[in-house]
This record gives C-alpha cells, sequence and structure tokens, in this order.
C-alpha cells in the first residue's frame, strides 16, 4: 500500500510540474504580449486594380439549418469584383439544411453571384475531404474559408488580402470574435478561454516567426500553399493544424490580423463544448505525433522547435490536470507529516506556476481586452477547467494513439447575446450518462481531501483542496440539467 501511495504522489507532483511548465510558458507569452500591446496597429485595405486576383470562397457545411442562410447573405455581399470572386457551398448535410442552402443559392444566381453547390456521396474525409474536393473544382488562386456560424464583414476580403504583400505568405488568419459571449455564464468564460488563442499566441508567434495555425475558418490560403503543404488530409481530427505545420515545414510564412474580426458562435451548451474541445484536444496530440518527429528533425531554429513542442503538447495540460486531481487524496496522505518549510519550497512553487501562473495570463487578457465585467469570471475558470479535465484528458490520450475518427460537428443555432436559452431546449440534445456517472464519482472521491485537510487543521489548504470538488460538482450540475432539459 505504501509503495502505491508514493508512486501515486510522485505522479502528483510529475503532473503539477507540467502544469508549472503551461504556467512558464503562459508567462513568456504575456512578457511578448505587453511589447506587442504597446506597438500601434496600421490597417491596410486592397485597392482595387486589374491585376486584382480570383478569390474562391468554400463554405463546408453540414445539417447547419439554422445559420446556412445567414453565411452564403453574408459572403455572397463580400466586397470584391463580381468576376474575380467565386463562392462554393461544400452541402455535406441529410436533413432540411439541403432546402435552406438550395433555395438561398438560387437567389444569389439570380443577382448573378458566381455561386454554386457541391454536394458528395458520402462524408468521407468529413471536413478535410469535403474541402479538398471543392480546392479541384475552384478558379481562385487564393481560397477563403468560413465554417457555417461565422458572419464575415463585407470589407472582409479587402483587408486580408492587402496582408498578401510578400510571394511568401501562404496564409492570413484573422480574429474570431463571438456573437453571444454574454448569452449565459458558460459562453462567458469560453470566450475567456478563446480569446488569448487568438489575441495573444497568435500575435506573438507570428511577430516572433514561430509556427502557429490556420483555425479552420476565418482565413485566406493562397492555393500554392495548400498543394506544396500536400493538400487536405484527413489522418487527424484537426485537419487545419495539421496542414498548417506541414505548409510552414515548407517554407511558407504565416500571417495573423488582428484587427480584422469575423464573428462566429460559441457553443451554448457544455455537452457541445465538451465535444468541441475533445476534438481539439484529440486531434493536436494526432498532429503532435506526426507532425513533431519532422519538425524536430527539420533545420528550423530551436525556438521554432521549442515553440512547436509547446504548442502541439500543450493539450497534455488537461491530463495533468485530471493527474493531479486523481492523485491529490494519495499525495496529502503520504506527506501529511512534512514541515512548514518542504511545503514552502515544494508546494508553493509549483502552486503558484501552475495556478496563479495560468489564472492571471486569463485574467489580463479578459480586463485589457474584453473588460473589467468579463475579468470578473475568471475565478469560475479553474472551476469549469478541473470539472472537465478527465474527458479532455481521456480525448487527448486517444489522440496519442488513434489516427483519424469521427468528426463530430458543433451544434451552431444561430444565437445571439438577445437569445433565450429555453429557445433551444427542443433542438439539439445530448445525453451523455457517462460523463455524468463519471463525474458524479469524481465529486464523491474529491471530498476526501477536504476531510482529510480539515481533520489536519490545515486551513491554509482548504480553499485550494476545495476547487476540485467544487468543479466537478459544477459540471456534474450543468451535464444533469442539459440531460433532463435536452438543453
Amino acid at each position: 500500500m505504501r509503495i502505491l501511495t508514493d508512486i501515486l504522489t510522485t505522479l502528483h507532483f510529475v503532473a503539477m510540474a507540467g502544469l508549472a511548465c503551461y504556467g512558464l510558458h503562459r508567462l513568456w507569452m504575456l512578457r511578448h504580449w505587453f511589447f506587442l500591446s504597446r506597438r500601434p496597429k496600421q490597417p491596410l485595405l486592397w485597392q482595387y486594380d486589374e491585376d486584382c486576383p480570383v478569390v474562391t470562397v468554400q463554405l463546408p457545411l453540414y445539417n447547419e439549418r439554422f445559420v446556412a442562410q445567414r453565411l452564403i447573405e453574408a459572403t455572397a455581399r463580400l466586397d470584391w469584383p463580381n468576376d474575380r470572386l467565386q463562392i462554393q457551398v461544400l452541402d455535406d448535410s441529410n436533413d432540411e439544411t439541403c432546402g435552406v442552402v438550395d433555395d438561398a443559392v438560387a437567389h444569389w444566381q439570380a443577382l448573378g453571384v458566381d455561386i454554386e453547390v457541391l454536394r458528395r456521396d458520402s462524408r468521407q474525409g468529413y471536413k478535410a475531404g469535403a474541402l479538398a474536393a471543392a480546392t479541384s473544382k475552384a478558379r481562385g488562386e487564393f481560397l477563403a474559408v468560413f465554417d457555417a456560424d461565422f458572419i464575415p464583414e463585407s470589407d472582409f476580403l479587402r483587408r486580408t488580402m492587402a496582408n498578401f504583400t510578400q510571394p511568401e505568405i501562404g496564409m492570413v488568419q484573422a480574429r474570431w470574435g463571438f456573437l453571444n459571449r454574454e448569452q449565459s455564464w458558460l459562453t462567458q468564460l469560453q470566450a475567456i478561454l478563446l480569446g488569448p488563442h487568438f489575441g495573444i499566441e497568435h500575435r506573438v508567434r507570428c511577430h516572433q516567426g514561430l509556427f502557429f495555425n490556420f483555425n479552420g475558418t476565418a482565413g485566406v490560403w493562397r492555393r500554392q500553399t495548400i498543394v506544396d503543404g500536400g493538400g487536405w488530409q484527413a489522418d487527424t481530427v484537426t485537419e487545419d493544424l495539421d496542414l498548417s505545420y506541414r505548409c510552414q515545414m515548407k517554407g511558407w510564412k504565416f500571417c495573423y490580423v488582428d484587427d480584422v474580426v469575423v464573428p462566429s458562435e460559441l457553443p451554448v451548451t457544455l455537452g457541445d463544448f465538451r465535444g468541441q474541445q475533445q476534438r481539439w484536444a484529440k486531434g493536436s496530440m494526432q498532429t503532435a505525433r506526426k507532425i513533431l518527429p519532422l519538425v524536430l528533425r527539420s533545420r528550423q531554429s530551436r525556438g521554432v522547435k521549442v515553440e512547436a513542442v509547446a504548442h502541439l503538447l500543450a493539450n497534455l495540460g488537461w491530463l495533468c490536470a485530471a493527474i493531479a486531481s486523481i492523485t491529490l487524496y494519495p499525495a496529502l496522505l503520504s506527506r501529511s507529516t512534512l514541515h512548514l518549510w518542504q511545503i514552502l519550497a515544494i508546494d508553493v512553487p509549483l502552486f503558484l506556476l501552475a495556478s496563479l501562473a495560468i489564472l492571471s495570463y486569463f485574467f489580463l487578457y479578459a480586463y485589457r481586452e474584453i473588460g473589467w465585467k468579463a475579468a470578473l469570471w475568471v475565478p469560475v475558470l479553474p472551476l469549469l477547467t478541473l470539472g472537465m479535465a478527465p474527458s479532455l484528458a481521456w480525448a487527448a490520450l486517444c489522440g496519442l494513439f488513434q489516427r483519424g475518427g469521427v468528426f463530430n460537428r458543433t451544434a451552431k443555432y444561430g444565437t445571439s447575446n438577445q437569445t433565450p436559452m429555453k429557445r433551444l431546449l427542443p433542438v439539439y440534445s445530448h445525453r451523455s450518462y457517462r460523463v455524468l456517472w463519471v463525474n458524479g464519482a469524481l465529486v464523491l472521491y474529491s471530498i476526501l481531501p477536504v476531510i482529510l485537510t480539515v481533520q489536519n487543521h490545515n486551513w491554509l489548504a482548504l480553499p485550494l483542496v476545495g476547487l476540485f470538488p467544487l468543479g466537478f460538482f459544477l459540471v456534474f450540475v450543468k451535464d444533469f440539467l442539459e440531460i433532463r432539459h435536452n438543453l
């Protein structure tokens, strides 16, 4: 029994060390972000001329009845010469979305817009397969991609295409905005989680000449870049991340434009949010397994290699958080007789780097980029992430050992900040009873460290160990309500 406890305690501190490394990386990002935030932005705008290139806009859809018409209308209104703009609607739907798409496309065709619907016999390759099939039929030198829930402004192409000033620029990525950020506490937290990926990480990586990724939507590709990189491939469930690294390995440069914001929709249910994050966690691990050996053996600079490791393995943070949660109780049992100086020398530095450094990262971003009201939600962030960590850790592990997989779509409802949540009740339902039972068991198990802490009169540690049952309980209740009400 003692040996098992020692092993679990060692695992606990290995996991905490992993989270501490993640925290150090966040602090490095913050340092460079503060430097960049003092630099004035210089927005660019394409000036029309006779050499204006042909752009093909690709809209991959699958059962998007609530948002398909809105997306088609937004892209049809893009400010670009009509004879230089082609729109491809890649519709793999098998529900009433097909009728919505056909009606919208017929309407804009009658107005002279070059728009067509492309349908396949099967969903082979999912989004990657649809994009690969459509690209062979595209006439554009540049390819813009938008997911179903995005609404590009009319000047999107003029503001992004102006960044292809150098022939080595292969992709320009715009920033995601969020139409329904204030719809619920869940969407508030998602905006805080996703925002720094663009506002901090993309900005820093782009400025430092490091690899970063196309986010699957709200970006424009130079067609030759995709060809040189080997095209869209479906052996990972994050085909955008995979292609991004393959193209940059070929010498293409990517550009991020922070001042071009494309509104999108955040998942409105915990089930949808979890499914999205599981796909990203699994896919990033699949891409790491596929790409990292090539990057490390390449002639890229040491900085590019180090950041590629940090970037592609970032979702191992979910595994570290899950291990730290599960091994907390045996770690407390084995170290109940430690002196105060030992705790100050080991536990406190790990806690500061693994917790406060990461929270500071999100708090400073939320405060400076969104507003102080958004920053008030940051203390709730550890509860949500701890509660979701086990399921996302499992997805990351699957990514390390599985190739490809099902591309599960994230439901979109066409919502905004003013959309009542109850309106969405009968539409899409998630009945993840397995997740419910797992989190219920973790709620009970995570109470044991709290009891032990109280018994040892270790009152200073009580707020920390109390986070775990609160996080699992929050996710358990949210899952229970969604299953009960089909929300």
